[in-house]
């Protein structure tokens, strides 16, 4: 009997999965409204910026080719690995991601504070409206995103990609002076939290 190729492989696993990835882009436009309306909400807020120990004795660096295209970079890395090498898992990666942008959605609207004083603010893309706004500060996804990425890959070579990325993006944002340090030390706690409840709440319904 002929072993199957890769692609038939693949093709299989997605029809299997299939179901299950149509919920997760489901999921992911319903975390993507809601972080919209969040971070439309926290651009209208009237916020004022504080001081902070940290960002206060370090130089402010312009590195917006990072900040922009390292997180993209990320994001793709994130989404596109298990489509290509892991489909059976492409629907977890997928729903895992839009649940930390699902919490973080809810933090920014706790916290209106303004972007600490001299703070490098690039000129993004329209693309990047869906995901960053002005005052959407606490957490850092800059540092919770590749951090998760790090938590659904820690086992294998890719994930040591991630946690460089994590320590990259979190220096990257405090050097912009764009984030509070509270805002990228947070997001590790934040992110480890919200990918235990999804693994639990996930395996619950049966969703692994």
């Amino acid at each position: 009997m002929n072993k199957m190729s890769r692609a038939e492989q693949w093709r299989a696993e997605f029809g299997r999965h299939k179901y299950l990835i149509i919920l997760s882009f489901v999921f992911l436009a319903a975390s993507l409204v809601l972080n919209y309306v969040a971070g439309d909400f926290v651009n209208e807020a009237i916020t004022t910026p504080v001081p902070d120990m940290i960002l206060g004795h370090i130089p402010t660096i312009n590195l917006s080719f990072i900040f922009l295209y390292g997180y993209a970079a990320v994001i793709g890395v994130l989404l596109l690995y298990p489509l290509f090498y892991k489909v059976h898992e492409f629907h977890i990666a997928l729903s895992q991601f839009s649940l930390l942008i699902l919490v973080r959605s809810f933090f920014i609207i706790l916290t209106h504070l303004g972007a600490p004083p001299g703070a490098i603010l690039p000129n993004m893309p329209r693309l990047y409206n869906l995901l960053i706004f002005q005052n959407d500060l606490f957490f850092s996804a800059h540092t919770a995103v590749p951090f998760l990425g790090y938590l659904l890959y820690r086992k294998e070579k890719i994930g040591k990609f991630f946690l460089g990325a994590t320590i990259v993006l979190a220096a990257t944002v405090l050097l912009m002076h764009v984030h509070y340090s509270i805002d990228v030390f947070a997001a590790l706690f934040i992110a480890f939290g919200s990918y235990k409840f999804g693994e639990w709440f996930f395996r619950r319904i049966n969703y692994y």
